[in-house]
């Protein structure tokens, strides 16, 4: 097989050392190179978020900014109802012009939190659908509010932990 004109050979040795400039690729391995499945969005979570995830309170859920100002941030619901926008007075505050001073409710249900868009300019988006009405939220579902994007992780419902 032959090299394009504008890369050099890997086994033609280099002008100014004569060594070759790339090694070249051994045989094949038979083993499978375990390669994980990641969303093109997804960003690989920090040994603190797992474990936060991973301890979260019976009947309460996280959601973990992955996307946005504040990337990273973490905002434990853990009421029955939580308020979400730009107003300093939200449960959730985010600072941002694309938020709606109250933007969204997370309100607790049987089976988790379900949010509900409080008829805001840009809307309030489940896993990149808008929502128009309430939207019981399952465990890893993307939640995008301006230019946030949140990733919501449940804990164990009441009873079960």
């Amino acid at each position: 097989m032959s090299t394009p004109d504008h890369e050099p050979d890997a086994n033609q040795p280099d002008a100014a050392d004569g060594q070759a400039s790339r090694p070249t690729p051994g045989p094949p391995s038979d083993e499978t190179t375990h390669i994980p499945i990641l969303d093109a969005d997804t960003e690989e979570m920090s040994a603190s978020d797992v474990s936060a995830v991973e301890n979260l309170p019976a009947g309460s859920a996280m959601l973990l900014v992955q996307r946005g100002p504040d990337a990273g941030a973490r905002f434990l619901l853990d009421s029955d109802l939580v308020t979400v926008g730009r107003h300093p007075d939200s449960d959730i505050f985010l600072d941002d012009i694309s938020v709606s001073r109250r933007h969204a409710t997370f309100t607790r249900s049987g089976s988790g939190y379900v949010i509900s868009d409080l008829g805001s300019l840009n809307g309030s988006y489940i896993n990149r659908d808008r929502i128009d009405s309430e939207v019981t939220l399952a465990g890893g579902d993307e939640v995008q509010i301006g230019k946030y994007r949140l990733i919501y992780f449940a804990g164990a419902l009441k009873g079960q932990a």
